[in-house]
């Protein structure tokens, strides 16, 4: 397939690396990345490896395209904190991190691949490492701004440091919410409570008005 300099990329075009990247993204799942090979996603997108080099130049590239792939639809389905500034401080963690649960539930794939890619040598080629970089400040900024106004409101310099410790934490926990889905069925929803008492006792623990 060959394409002229300059012209606009074809509905068959963005089509074909669409169904590479969804070939990739099951592979992945199934095999890991080490475990896939190029005809393994000839195989399951149907198309030959010469459009899987035009596209991505290597499997490294079809990796990095589909990190860059899943960030934007992460940020797509995951709600804003700030979409729930008309609710109470603990109120709208936890309508907010509900809902993130509720859409992880929907979309396991996503942090599965992200932890797919952590336990392998890929993760240190710097494009990979770039765009998980950008998916995991993300969602710690997400943490940060979900907690601030809980614990840290008049931004005092201790406060803040508890509320990034707690945003670590709270990624740590979906991260490993993450292995538990895939191994033992165990729903992000399901651990939404247990975390939101831990944060609401913190709270109470610390005089925050409303815990």
């Amino acid at each position: 397939m060959v394409r002229e300099s300059g012209s606009a990329p074809t509905a068959a075009g963005l089509s074909s690396r669409d169904d590479i990247l969804n070939a990739a993204r099951a592979l992945i799942g199934e095999k890991g990345y080490d475990g896939m090979a190029v005809s393994d996603l000839c195989a399951k997108s149907g198309l030959p490896a010469s459009s899987i080099y035009y596209h991505f130049g290597n499997k490294l590239g079809v990796l990095a395209a589909l990190l860059e792939r899943t960030f934007e639809e992460l940020h797509a389905l995951f709600p804003s904190p700030s979409a729930f500034d008309h609710l109470a401080p603990l109120e709208r963690l936890e309508t907010w991190f509900t809902a993130a649960c509720k859409s992880l539930d929907e979309r396991p794939d996503y942090l599965r691949l992200l932890v797919a890619v952590a336990v392998g040598p890929q993760k240190d080629a710097e494009a990979v490492r770039a765009t998980v970089r950008r998916i995991r400040d993300n969602a710690h900024g997400s943490w940060v701004d979900a907690l601030t106004p809980i614990f840290a409101p008049d931004g005092a310099e201790e406060d803040k440091a508890l509320v990034e410790e707690l945003a670590v934490l709270g990624r740590a926990l979906t991260d490993g919410l993450a292995v538990s889905n895939s191994f033992d069925g165990v729903s992000y929803s399901s651990e939404v409570g247990a975390f939101l008492s831990l944060v609401r006792s913190l709270a109470k623990a610390r005089g925050v008005a409303g815990a």
